[in-house]
């Protein structure tokens, strides 16, 4: 019960106070520690308790020394006993008590649920942000600053928390029991304090500066790393291994050569801090032996002074690390922040209504896009689909095919015009009931390495068992279905499917992708290349089940092969992101332009269409 009390006391899926995080290191911590500040209030309260309790240690060691001087053998237990058992008091009950609640706070508090608030509140975010934000890094760099921006936020601020008692109050506490015995024993360490802040002032920034450098190269071999293993196929089949080897070498050496670089300065830190605690233990034994040998303070003062310093040294070489390791984690965290706190591109508007759609008209209204290039990709478009009409897209590479149907599901936010679908301008919309009212089948199908079963209900959670089968069924995916198995032993609709779902065929893919869709059963469809993985006998199956599918809907297809799309109602043409040809198969045979020349390039004019 005790654990699971401090365990509970960060709830890990608040809300977040604000729709983005910011983008500055130091207002970024306090983003996170406010939603956390009863747990680190704790912390520093009880961190300040145990280490005063520390330091007690020391006065009661010199203060037993000089009792035990002071009084008869046989009287000191009779005469002292009270002080005695309230020293046992404080070693055996409070010590352990308060150590104990530092320790639940870190471990059972703030280390799991301070870092998964963190991560579940970064992936949140980063969920929300634009397609072409992910396509222009690599996934695992993404995943890394996610996962490793939590554990530095949390190492570097637990870690200062601790630091800060230990050094107030071990500082504090010994100059003011070093004057209680003799003020000239305070003098070496004034000196050191003053010589320790000057080496960390120096060092420290240096060490941030380089921690940054080192994290990014890290990042960055990471990404390499994982971008080989998720492209493995690609890999083999180019027999590219050695190329690849090459590839994750230079970035290997680039990210030893920026951690040998901040580790030079930890050395020379290291050097200086280890030589400076040589000359505080010296000077104060010295001194103390001294003034013993002058009368002016007890053998207790000697032995609370050396102990005091001992421990002091000590305490100093663990606080360089942790100062070094806070100002690494810093560093860490200001790199997480290069992607983290990037802005949202395309982001809803406050209260933004969801999408009805009761006809399925969609209007381009004098549509301009590029991608933050000169050049428009589509330029000044103007485009009615009635409801229930299926349109074909045609064109050459380069056209605006997809970049047209991208902005159809608002991956991307237009330059100018506006995009409506029953009147209702997508920009106002939010951007999940915009989908949601969308099926699209992809020619590259991509699943999530989950099971059979999970990739089928993307398409609608809420799905009976009856009609999966169904949807499975009408897409021609029963056949194969049933034999699947993985290497965990799970078998059919409980089998994994790999990562992207390589462990398929890309017909097979390409049938649950359609499964999915029809599971969905969405007012618009968008189909590209819908059949393109599949072979002539299985598209001729599932050809009905399309028909199905495609009845009451608003459908825009695009296909390279021009035979699977001139049976639709109206043909567009696209060239370099205007519309230069409209209408159906045969009306634009008759004008002898760019279809009629794709459509003989093709088939030769040996291909007749009903």
């Amino acid at each position: 019960m005790l654990y699971r009390r401090f365990e509970q006391l960060i709830d890990i899926f608040r809300e977040a106070p604000s729709e983005a995080p910011p983008g500055k290191v130091w207002p970024f911590y306090l983003y996170y520690l406010r939603q956390v500040w009863p747990s680190f209030l704790a912390l520093l309260i009880v961190g300040l308790v145990a280490s005063l309790i520390e330091v007690a240690l020391f006065s009661y060691l010199s203060r037993i020394i000089d009792l035990a001087q002071g009084t008869p053998n046989a009287n000191f237990f009779s005469e002292h006993s009270g002080e005695l058992i309230w020293m046992l008091v404080v070693v055996l009950v409070l010590r352990p008590v308060f150590f104990g609640l530092h320790d639940l706070l870190v471990h059972q508090t703030i280390s799991p649920g301070m870092t998964s608030l963190i991560r579940w509140q970064n992936h949140t975010y980063v969920l929300k942000q634009s397609l072409n934000f992910f396509q222009s890094d690599f996934a695992g760099r993404i995943a890394q600053r996610i996962m490793q921006t939590g554990n530095s936020l949390r190492d570097s601020a637990v870690q200062a928390v601790d630091a800060l008692w230990h050094v107030l109050i071990y500082a504090i506490s010994a100059l003011v029991l070093f004057a209680e015995a003799d003020w000239r024993l305070m003098l070496p360490l004034l000196v050191w304090i003053v010589c320790y802040i000057g080496a960390l002032y120096y060092f420290v920034p240096r060490v941030k500066e380089r921690s940054v450098i080192s994290s990014d190269a890290r990042s960055k071999l990471m990404g390499r790393i994982v971008d080989g293993y998720t492209n493995i196929a690609t890999l083999k089949l180019f027999a590219h291994t050695d190329y690849e080897q090459q590839y994750a070498r230079e970035a290997i050496s680039e990210q030893t050569e920026k951690t040998q670089l901040a580790s030079r300065v930890i050395t020379s830190m290291d050097v200086v801090i280890t030589s400076l605690n040589g000359l505080l233990v010296v000077t104060t034994t010295g001194l103390a032996l001294w003034l013993w040998s002058q009368s002016l303070i007890s053998v207790g003062a000697i032995a609370l002074a050396t102990g005091l310093v001992i421990r002091i040294v000590n305490m100093s070489g663990w606080i360089m690390w942790v100062v070094n390791g806070i100002f690494e984690n810093i560093g860490m965290v200001q790199d997480g922040l290069q992607t983290i706190a990037q802005p949202v591109t395309v982001s809803d508007r406050p209260d933004a209504p969801a999408l009805k759609v009761s006809r399925g008209v969609v209007r381009f209204d004098h549509v301009d896009f590029h991608y933050g290039k000169g050049s428009k990709v589509i330029d000044a478009l103007n485009l009615d689909i009635r409801p229930g009409e299926k349109i074909g897209l045609i064109g050459p590479s380069g056209a605006g095919k997809s970049t047209l149907v991208n902005l159809l599901l608002r991956l991307y936010d237009i330059d100018s015009g506006r995009i409506l679908i029953d009147g209702q301008d997508i920009a106002e919309v939010n951007q999940a009931s915009l989908r949601a009212q969308i099926g699209m089948i992809t020619q590259d199908t991509s699943l999530l390495h989950r099971s059979i079963r999970d990739n089928l209900l993307y398409g609608r959670p809420q799905a009976s068992d009856e009609e999966v089968w169904e949807a499975v069924r009408r897409a021609r995916a029963d056949e194969f279905i049933p034999q699947l198995s993985d290497a965990q032993g799970r078998t059919g609709f409980d089998a994994h499917v790999g990562e992207r779902g390589v462990k398929l065929s890309g017909g097979q893919r390409q049938r649950i992708a359609i499964a999915r869709v029809l599971l969905k059963n969405a007012p618009i469809l968008i189909m590209d290349e819908a059949t393109s993985a599949l072979d002539s006998e299985v598209e001729a199956a599932i050809q009905e089940s399309l028909e199905t599918l495609m009845q009451g809907k608003t459908v825009i297809a695009i296909a390279h092969r021009l035979s699977t799309i001139a049976r639709m109602d109206r043909l567009i043409v696209l060239d370099k992101g205007h519309i230069v040809e409209s209408g159906s198969h045969a009306e634009l045979l008759a004008q002898r332009g760019l279809y009629a020349r794709l459509w003989h390039h093709q088939t030769g004019g040996f291909v007749g269409v009903d």
